[in-house]
């Protein structure tokens, strides 16, 4: 497959690092899912660290869920699932663009 100015290896290379951070990213939030569920001690510094990471990504998903009192761990585990859920869907999304792009510039 011939390319054009290195152009196709370079949008590969972008693709699966896009593709890398998504995954990276969801699996931070599952493990912070876990974390809340298994009621993790926070105190941990590591625990704390992914705690902190998940929150920061899952913000913007805080209240799509809104469950009664007492029901807080099911609420971040489904609210925090769909924002994992989401950060694949636009990265894996956005890593098909790209490569389609290298497919096309290598034509």
């Amino acid at each position: 497959m011939a390319t054009r100015d290195g152009y196709e290896p370079v949008m590969l290379l972008l693709a699966n690092i896009v593709r890398g951070i998504a995954g990276l990213v969801a699996g931070v939030i599952a493990v912070g899912v876990l974390l809340v569920v298994v009621d993790a001690n926070e105190d941990n510094t590591i625990v704390d660290a992914v705690l902190e990471v998940a929150r920061f990504f899952t913000d913007p998903f805080r209240s799509i869920v809104d469950l009664e009192n007492g029901k807080e761990h099911l609420q971040i585990a489904i609210n925090w699932g769909i924002a994992a859920a989401v950060y694949l869907a636009i990265g894996f999304a956005i890593a098909a663009l790209l490569r389609a792009l290298a497919v096309r510039a290598a034509r």
